[in-house]
């Protein structure tokens, strides 16, 4: 695991290797209502990949919690993010810099995991 700053407050758990059984711990700690759709997540991934005999399932499947960790690792940023998504779906205002900022914090999210 590598730790990232951020600012004083820093993260609350550094950014784990990205393997499934290292997400599931991550998962655990941060947002443990989470790890039954994690579960559920790589047992399809599992069963796509043996299906298809790809592995794009399983990369995609680190992909998506690897960065879902990145963001709720950083309680300020996961705040805003789900700020942002309400705001875009209440369709009350025009999204557009609503998106641009989802996009920045997804991408930031996505540096930190190494993606």
């Amino acid at each position: 695991m590598s730790a990232q700053p951020d600012g004083p407050f820093g993260p609350l758990i550094p950014m784990p290797e990205l393997t499934p059984d290292a997400l599931r711990a991550a998962v655990a700690r941060i947002a443990p209502s989470r790890v039954p759709a994690l579960t559920q997540h790589l047992f399809e991934a599992t069963t796509n990949a043996q299906q298809t005999q790809s592995l794009a399932p399983l990369r995609a499947f680190i992909h998506s919690w690897a960065v879902f960790v990145a963001i709720e690792r950083h309680p300020q940023r996961a705040a805003r993010l789900r700020e942002l998504e309400q705001l875009v779906d209440a369709g009350t205002q025009d999204p557009t810099e609503a998106i641009t900022e989802i996009r920045r914090i997804r991408e930031v999210a996505e540096a930190e995991a190494g993606l």
